[in-house]
């Protein structure tokens, strides 16, 4: 007969890593596991191997004006599009959190570095794992209040070889390139989508 395990009992203790090795280490690192994991209808699976690539956790802020009703976007060149349609991705501000960093402080910090902007305050939205079949990443994801109007101009680190550019648009027309399919950009939809269904509180939350 077999072991019935539910759901809600699945964690660590029911993985066995048998190896973990780095096959590189550069701007991000490459990792291949061997391991089994506990199932659904009980037992253990075959050696599974799998390759990730860690890079660490991320945070994203949506910077958004109540008074104005606009946000600000940015747009840069992402190796990842490199070959697509565009390489020039619009997105909302982002940044890696280094260690010993919070996530509120990383988007506060990005947000001066990218678009030039002071938040004043933050809410976060949610957390999520972008590609979580291949990626370690883990992604906070925050709206921020700022004054729209002080956003202009073209920002970035040198060290860094950025080279971004700030677009201010009214809340409708962010949404209209999510629903055009001009931002691809996953926390940006989901910034987006959620401003969309909540700025009415939002804006009597803020203005208040």
């Amino acid at each position: 007969m077999k072991e019935e395990i539910s759901l809600e009992s699945f964690s660590t203790k029911d993985i066995e890593i048998i190896e973990k090795s780095t096959l590189y280490s550069g701007f991000f690192s490459l990792v291949k596991y061997q391991f089994k994991h506990r199932l659904f209808e009980g037992g253990w699976s075959d050696v599974v191997v799998r390759e990730l690539m860690e890079r660490g956790h991320a945070a994203a802020l949506l910077p958004y004006d109540p008074v104005r009703d606009e946000v600000v976007l940015i747009e840069q060149i992402r190796v990842g599009a490199l070959e697509h349609e565009s390489p020039w991705q619009i997105e909302i501000v982002a940044g890696i959190i280094e260690q010993d960093e919070q996530a509120d402080d990383v988007v506060v910090r990005e947000a001066q570095e990218e678009a030039g902007i002071a938040v004043n305050q933050v809410k976060k939205l949610v957390s999520y794992y972008p590609s979580a079949g291949g990626c370690s990443e883990k992604l906070d994801v925050f709206i921020g209040q700022v004054d729209a109007s002080t956003a202009e101009g073209v920002h970035g680190l040198a060290s860094e070889s950025e080279d971004i550019r700030v677009r201010v648009v009214s809340r409708c027309e962010a949404y209209q390139m999510v629903e055009s399919g001009m931002i691809e950009n996953g926390a940006s939809i989901i910034a987006l989508q959620w401003l969309q269904l909540n700025h009415q509180q939002l804006k009597l939350a803020w203005q208040s």
